[in-house]
């Protein structure tokens, strides 16, 4: 059985800290058991930029919901003969 490592590509981010930023970080990382303050950093910001993406898709949905919703209001097609049937029908049950 021959197995392979999967060979991912990297890309290396390089940032300049205060001391006491990296203290603080490392500190939190320590508290949080992360194994190390790279893995503390990584999965912090990645789930910080998943909650922004999210709230930045919703709000996308959201406004193209409302364009959809109004546009269909505004340029409303004509009730058609059946539609206009039904509303009387409905409107004769309900003085009976």
């Amino acid at each position: 059985m021959v197995t392979r490592a999967i060979k991912e590509d990297k890309t290396r981010f390089d940032t300049r800290l205060t001391k006491e930023q990296k203290l603080f970080f490392e500190r939190a990382a320590t508290i949080g058991g992360f194994r190390s303050l790279t893995d503390f950093v990584i999965l912090t910001v990645q789930e910080k930029a998943k909650e922004i993406i999210r709230e930045n898709e919703r709000i996308l949905t959201s406004q193209r919901d409302s364009e959809i919703f109004f546009d269909a209001i505004v340029n409303a097609d004509k009730p058609n003969d059946e539609l206009i049937s039904a509303a009387e029908q409905y409107n004769k049950m309900l003085s009976e």
